[in-house]
């Protein structure tokens, strides 16, 4: 059965409009620091708790199947309510770090109902090309997780609260777009109960760890490339002193670029294969780890910039298609649980590589601490060629 033409583009608007939740706090932390009186140390912790929400809520999604007992469309709806209320409670006046810090990882854990659950929404709908439609879904997050750098200059012209109101009404907007123009996939399999063995009953698969594996790879370098985007370029600006650089919109293009990095790579993949488009965006994103240290000596501002571009365009591209993968390589009646726990540690590891990484530029002083990225994607290449009768098939 083929799906409409227009069930891609709700699905994709609606995976912006609700993920916007998710970084909205990044847009407007100054602003939240300065009106709550909270510590620069609260920051880190601002910016961990949407995280640590989601890891939370995918955990407690997957053991409990949600997306595969429930109607997809549903689940995201009023996950979607949910977690813009909780987004809009950061702006009471009667707040302090404690209860903030309680709205931002509630929202996250809501979040856990919307970002996989909308891949799981696309692979019912699309078995076929479904490399290509993840392209443009996971592309909606790219441009997403790009934004709040362009938020940080709209605060100088829209109040703070403004702005969470903003990403709220997005939210509940891109939630009812899915609750009423999207029906549940013609490829959805229906869970009948609870199976707590699920979380590691997927693992058994050799073919899906494969794809895990490469994922997790993939995530250790991911999140803490885009987090450390900025300081990348203060430090080259540091180096140089003559380079002038506007810091937030250069941020914005490096990470923004990868969302049509994935809707690339997901056309490439119908014509070259899923696993082996990802396998080299890996491979790509591994040596620019590797050279990254060298990069900021050399005194060509156009050469780094553009160095950035391509590694922000491979940093991601991979991420679709081993979304595809794993779907691809797990049992139709677990998809949706399939890829909340692949979410689960994936966003887990990041944590991990983000707090790792910082800890060794302040202990070093160094731009060679970027090399540790190149770790994760070693790791995931070696999982992607392993041989045999069930070797990764995509």
């Amino acid at each position: 059965m083929k799906p409409s033409k227009l069930i891609l583009p709700i699905i994709v608007l609606s995976q912006f409009c609700c993920t916007s939740l998710w970084f909205a706090g990044n847009g407007v932390m100054r602003d939240l620091v300065a009106t709550f009186g909270l510590n620069d140390n609260a920051v880190g912790h601002l910016t961990s708790a949407v995280q640590l929400g989601f890891i939370v809520g995918t955990l407690v999604f997957a053991v409990l199947s949600i997306s595969d007992r429930f109607s997809p469309s549903k689940v995201f709806f009023a996950c979607a309510i949910f977690g813009a209320l909780f987004n809009l409670g950061v702006v009471w006046e009667g707040n302090g770090l404690a209860s903030i810090l309680s709205f931002r990882f509630i929202t996250g854990f809501f979040l856990a109902g919307i970002y996989p659950v909308g891949m799981k929404i696309a692979a019912d709908h699309f078995e076929k090309g479904l490399g290509k439609s993840l392209g443009f879904l996971v592309g909606a997050l790219v441009v997403g997780t790009a934004f709040p750098h362009v938020l940080k200059e709209m605060t100088h012209t829209f109040s703070w609260k403004a702005v969470l109101m903003a990403t709220s009404a997005l939210a509940i907007l891109g939630g009812t777009f899915m609750l009423i123009l999207v029906p549940n996939g013609p490829y959805r399999k229906h869970g009948q109960q609870v199976q707590l063995s699920s979380f590691l009953k997927v693992f058994q698969n050799s073919r899906f760890r494969s794809a895990a594996f490469g994922y997790f790879g993939h995530m250790w370098e991911l999140y803490t490339f885009w987090a450390f985007v900025p300081i990348m370029l203060q430090s080259y600006a540091l180096l140089h002193p003559q380079t002038m650089f506007n810091v937030p919109l250069l941020s914005f293009l490096i990470i923004g670029i990868g969302g049509l990095a994935c809707v690339l790579s997901g056309y490439l993949s119908q014509s070259i294969g899923t696993k082996k488009v990802a396998f080299v965006a890996l491979l790509l994103s591994c040596i620019c780890c590797l050279v990254s240290p060298f990069l900021f000596g050399q005194p060509s501002t156009i050469l780094f910039i553009a160095f950035l571009m391509f590694w922000g365009m491979v940093v991601i591209a991979d991420s679709p298609l081993f979304s595809t993968l794993v779907a691809q390589n797990a049992s139709a009646e677990i998809k949706g649980t399939a890829l909340t726990i692949l979410n689960c540690i994936g966003f887990a590891i990041t944590i991990v590589s983000i707090q790792l990484l910082n800890e060794l530029r302040i202990a070093t002083s160094s731009n060679w601490a970027y090399m540790l990225l190149a770790l994760g994607p070693i790791l995931g290449l070696l999982a992607m060629a392993s041989k045999g009768k069930n070797s990764l098939k995509g």
